[in-house]
């Protein structure tokens, strides 16, 4: 815990909406040499616009981010931030890591590159996801070549948990 700076939460975008702010936490961080936490959205009982302004109970079904949607949004804020002549705190070469299920038996770790985050099967809900601070130290390295997503692979994969 004492390499993470600010948590931050990733939300589902929409056609209409689509946050960049908690972005400036991952700079901060990684400015700062510290990893970011990422929490991915969820959305459990949750009103159609349509369905709430009619006052109806109906409820959407529950959806649960990924580290590969989450991925692809972060993806596309480094565009973003190119487009506006910025320099992105983070590109497509960022480690990061994947996590799913933690603490249960069937848990997933991955540990790859942003781009191969998006393609990285992790399997079911709940997914986190670390961006990694910039310079890592050689015992987390190590123990982060344990997860690596294979480079050379057009399939990706996962590997179990501790």
């Amino acid at each position: 815990m004492y390499r993470f700076g600010e948590t931050v939460s990733v939300v589902f975008w929409t056609d209409t909406w689509r946050p960049e702010s908690f972005f400036d936490k991952v700079k901060k961080n990684r400015q700062n040499g510290m990893h970011t936490l990422c929490l991915l959205d969820i959305k459990v009982k949750e009103q159609s616009l349509e369905n709430l302004i009619k006052g109806r109970k109906i409820y959407e079904p529950p959806r649960y981010m990924s580290v590969n949607q989450a991925a692809q949004q972060l993806l596309e804020i480094v565009q973003n931030q190119r487009i506006r002549g910025e320099e992105p705190a983070v590109t497509e070469e960022t480690l990061c890591v994947g996590l799913a299920r933690v603490g249960a038996e069937d848990q997933k770790i991955a540990a790859g590159t942003l781009q191969q985050m998006c393609t990285v099967d992790l399997g079911g809900p709940l997914h986190s996801l670390i961006i990694t601070g910039g310079s890592l130290h050689p015992l987390e390295m190590e123990m982060l070549s344990l997860f690596s997503v294979p480079e050379n692979s057009s399939e990706s994969q996962s590997t179990d948990g501790l």
